[in-house]
């Protein structure tokens, strides 16, 4: 905090209004604009404070809020060239506008320390609450964010040194139940074209693999089996591997879209008298129906994840100490298996994109 002397400080955020009193960002923005939930002293304190300061609300908070007494949340993803996070993102405006709610949105590109920075400027332009794609494994300074009384809400992974709120897919069981599936066409040389470990899609995937072919029976065979991050391009070439072993797996599982399509890449390059591989993903692809490829695909509604860490945001801003005594809390979406080779269901009218990475 800056200082000029005796006179007002400058410089200062809502935050520091809100430490300096030893009450919540939310409830220094609620007396400044008249909101209910809290009570007439504090409004009082908090306006005097705001005078003796003379501090000035964010010139574009404050825009953004125009409208009337809204309530700004951020929303901050890891890769914006991914389709899944434009329906994420319908999801949490849905919930918003039934809460005269704006949605601000900022993009780490996949870096945990880009992610300090964006959270940081999203505090300082005034956002009440955060709904977070996390990049790294560690979130011990969002907890600290809520702490001092910011809400916030991860989406498809669970808190890792933080006390938050969070809304999952069923990777563990997606997985199992699309290896079951393979098993259950008979194969029993499954490759996996997986996730780094250090992600939790990366483990609760592969574990969700080795679930299933343990209860077949069937042990991991490390030769078929490949965990990393990369482009379209580096697995497709991690699949070549895979395929072109001398004794290749009968069937491919991938763990995210990009990996399918990765791995339609390479078996679009197969010997038309090689026999045929057969290919489970993890996300729903754009044209799977379209194919005509032995192809099973574990979809979810990305939509409904947004909706859900959304809904868990304002029942924390509705209470007059959003984060006071918080009890964290776990929302799971569930998986369906959609199998294109027999179309045993029409391909769902949403658009299902790419779990974050």
């Amino acid at each position: 905090m800056r200082s000029s002397g005796s006179g007002p400080e400058t410089g200062l955020t809502m935050r520091d209004v809100a430490e300096r009193l030893g009450v919540s960002p939310m409830t220094v923005s609620r007396a400044l604009r008249g909101r209910p939930g809290i009570g007439a002293a504090t409004r009082e304190r908090v306006l005097a404070e705001v005078a003796a300061l003379g501090y000035r609300p964010n010139k574009l908070a404050r825009g953004l809020r125009s409208g009337g007494p809204h309530e700004l949340i951020g929303l901050l993803v890891t890769n914006l060239g991914n389709p899944f996070y434009s329906q994420l993102a319908v999801g949490v405006e849905q919930v918003a506008v039934r809460y005269g709610a704006r949605v601000m949105l900022g993009s780490t590109g996949a870096d945990p320390d880009s992610e300090h920075e964006v959270v940081d400027d999203l505090l300082e332009r005034g956002v009440d609450g955060l709904v977070v794609v996390p990049a790294g494994h560690e979130h011990g300074h969002l907890g600290a964010v809520q702490r001092r009384g910011t809400p916030v809400v991860l989406a498809a992974s669970p808190p890792m040194g933080a006390d938050v709120d969070c809304v999952l897919v069923d990777d563990f069981g997606g997985t199992r139940d699309a290896c079951r599936r393979l098993i259950e066409h008979g194969h029993r040389r499954i490759g996996f074209l997986g996730l780094p470990a250090a992600l939790w899609t990366g483990s609760e995937r592969f574990r969700g693999y080795a679930f299933a072919l343990d209860e077949a029976g069937i042990e991991v065979d490390e030769r078929y089996v490949r965990r990393l991050r990369g482009d379209v391009d580096t697995i497709e070439a991690a699949a070549h591997e895979l395929i072109d072993q001398s004794e290749p797996p009968t069937a491919l599982l991938t763990a995210n879209n990009r990996n399918t399509v990765g791995a339609l890449r390479a078996l679009r390059f197969r010997d038309a008298e090689a026999p045929r591989v057969e290919l489970a993903g993890f996300d729903d692809v754009e044209l799977a129906d379209v194919l005509h490829l032995p192809l099973t695909v574990v979809s979810y509604d990305p939509i409904e994840i947004g909706r859900s860490a959304a809904t868990l945001l304002f029942d924390q801003l509705a209470g007059s100490d959003p984060v006071a005594q918080h009890r964290s809390r776990r929302v799971t979406v569930p998986t369906t298996l959609v199998d294109y080779s027999t179309q045993q269901r029409p391909r769902p009218a949403r658009v299902t994109a790419g779990q974050p990475r």
